[in-house]
């Protein structure tokens, strides 16, 4: 057992009240402070290591504070967000089993549960963050998933993971759920110190739900020295049948509680509604207990299903990390960004907005 507190704080050029910073994210209130996310782990994990015997695990993971605005799923404590918007909430975010079979090919690993979606460089949880606030990119793609997951490696090269699950960020047990595949190849080079992850994540009919989206995710990692690496990813996503949002239609049909509409053209009633987005991340390592991190991303919202708006984004931000001891994380940081077709900013008042925040993590 085990987990962290942590809280943050932001400074912000938009003042006009709740959700003001968005789509920056996790720290979407400007001006405050937050008890961002409050975590117990529960967990056991299976020795992938050896390949002599059949080992097993499972992971139970609780979240509450701000954060659980980005990783609720529909249908699980989701009447929290979707029917009462609370400030604050709770979320089970992870609960699953592994069971390892070494015996196939060099080790495979079958997780079943609730899990966090496979690819992108950043996740939910603090510690699995080089920074405090994330990307407009994963603010606004997929979280978790409930399914199946096959993670196989074949060699020292390559590793093939394939699952099934309910969808983004919905139960099984909705009506917005339905059978989606996932297929992730990920390559390394011979000394570890390149790597290639090629995955469609989520792929099925691709119509218009809660969150059903097809994502298409390329990320690098390449490590220079023992001081500097980076990541880069670029991700493709779309839906089908978006309701039209632009107002240039009398338009009968209906968005869903959580689900934006598009801004398609005059005449259509649905539209297919796609994004893009890279991002990088330069990372320097001084030494064990402070490092600095440098990221970049460009966004384009072309139908703004996502964002609520239909505009470009970019962002650039610079972290620096201290550890105080083994157990205290602080990680103030700078972050300019902004939108070039549509005012997208403090509730649609700004196309720059600047911020200075941070955060806090303690272990436990």
């Amino acid at each position: 057992m085990y987990g962290w507190l942590n809280g943050g704080f932001n400074i912000s050029t938009s003042n006009l009240g709740d959700g003001a910073n968005a789509p920056a994210g996790y720290d979407v209130n400007p001006n405050r402070v937050t008890p961002d996310q409050e975590v117990l782990y529960v967990e056991r994990l299976p020795d992938t290591v050896q390949k002599d015997r059949f080992d097993w695990g499972f992971r139970f993971a609780q979240l509450y504070g701000q954060d659980y605005r980005y990783t609720t799923a529909k249908g699980i404590f989701s009447q929290q967000l979707l029917a009462r918007n609370h400030e604050y909430g709770y979320d089970p975010i992870m609960f699953y089993v592994d069971l390892y079979f070494p015996h196939v090919a060099q080790g495979m690993d079958v997780r079943m549960g609730r899990y966090v979606s496979l690819p992108d460089i950043e996740a939910q949880l603090a510690p699995n963050n080089y920074t405090y606030s994330h990307s407009i990119l994963y603010t606004i793609d997929p979280f978790t998933q409930t399914g199946i997951v096959f993670s196989t490696k074949f060699s020292d090269h390559w590793l093939l993971q394939t699952g099934v699950s309910g969808g983004d960020d919905v139960a099984p047990w909705t009506s917005d759920a339905q059978l989606t595949g996932t297929v992730c190849v990920d390559y390394t080079w011979r000394k570890g110190n390149s790597a290639l992850y090629t995955c469609a994540n989520s792929f099925n009919k691709g119509k218009y739900a809660y969150n059903n989206l097809q994502g298409y995710f390329e990320t690098y990692y390449h490590k220079f020295n023992a001081q500097w690496h980076t990541d880069i990813e670029f991700w493709y996503m779309y839906e089908r049948d978006v309701p039209n949002v632009a107002g240039n239609v009398s338009n009968p049909i209906p968005t869903e509680t959580g689900a934006n509409g598009a801004f398609c053209h005059p005449g259509q009633l649905v539209c297919y509604a796609p994004e893009m987005a890279i991002t990088n991340y330069v990372e320097y390592e001084h030494n064990k207990a402070n490092y600095i991190s440098i990221r970049n991303e460009f966004v384009n919202d072309i139908r703004g299903q996502r964002t609520g708006y239909q505009t470009k984004y970019s962002e650039h931000l610079i972290s620096y990390g201290h550890w105080i001891g083994s157990t205290v994380l602080f990680r103030p940081e700078i972050r300019l960004e902004h939108s070039y077709d549509a005012r997208a900013f403090d509730l649609g008042h700004k196309t720059t907005q600047f911020t200075a925040a941070g955060d806090i993590t303690y272990h436990f």
